[in-house]
């Protein structure tokens, strides 16, 4: 689940600095993907084609140019009380059974709502914290795509209350959908991409220690109170 664009520092260093950023007149989305042509196989080299826009890889043999679509991610920020407790990934195998030592961080007071974050196990902003997300898949409707995405990296089933916003950055080749969402089952658990989970109550939120410029753009939004209605036929639960 590599997303969003990094904060910078020694969490988001280790991530290809060319996807980025790229070199002044070259479009950063083109660095370290495509070295071959898909269609002949034949080398790809960076030509200018008009005036203006970016370098694109282009096939000497065939003239194929590949054009560099973003991808597109979907994020929840669900809210949840008190029943939700926090766990971690001890055994490194992704089944998030054991809970947190009580000791390392403040427990949320009892009947305080709060927020479900996950601490990434994965670059980039490895060791940082996020709200569950991930890629949508071709063909698949973005609310599908969040509701599979929570189930897959916390175990909730949630129901989509309202789009947050949309967030995009320049340089880095990702459009990031927010959702808010509410629990409706499921137990809280952590996938093979996340250290632990926990709830944070909306004064615990670790404000230095979220992994992405869309993670701290979202939650801001998200505590101002910033929603949007969903106009959509998917189903929300």
């Amino acid at each position: 689940m590599p997303l969003w664009k990094p904060h910078d520092g020694p969490a988001g260093a280790s991530a290809k600095a060319g996807v980025w950023g790229g070199a002044p007149r070259e479009d950063p989305m083109h660095e370290f993907t495509y070295r071959f042509c898909p269609a002949c196989g034949a080398p790809l080299e960076l030509r200018l084609l008009r005036p203006g826009e970016p370098a694109r890889p282009v096939c000497a043999a065939c003239g194929f140019i590949h054009y560099a679509n973003p991808k597109v991610a979907v994020g929840t920020i669900i809210e949840a009380d008190d029943s939700v407790a926090r766990v971690r990934d001890l055994d490194g195998a992704g089944t998030g059974q054991r809970p947190v030592p009580p000791c390392e961080r403040p427990v949320p007071p009892r009947g305080a709502p709060g927020l479900i974050l996950v601490r990434r196990a994965i670059e980039p902003g490895y060791g940082r914290w996020v709200f569950p997300g991930g890629f949508v898949d071709r063909g698949e409707p973005l609310e599908a795509a969040a509701i599979r995405e929570a189930r897959e990296e916390t175990g909730l089933d949630v129901r989509l209350d309202a789009l947050v916003n949309v967030y995009s950055y320049a340089g880095a080749p990702v459009v990031v959908i927010v959702y808010a969402a509410g629990i409706v089952g499921g137990r809280l658990m952590v996938d093979e991409e996340s250290l632990e989970a926990g709830r944070f109550p909306r004064a615990q939120i670790p404000w230095g220690e979220l992994a992405f410029d869309s993670t701290r753009d979202a939650l801001r939004d998200y505590l101002a109170g910033l929603r949007h209605p969903i106009h959509s036929t998917a189903p929300k639960s």
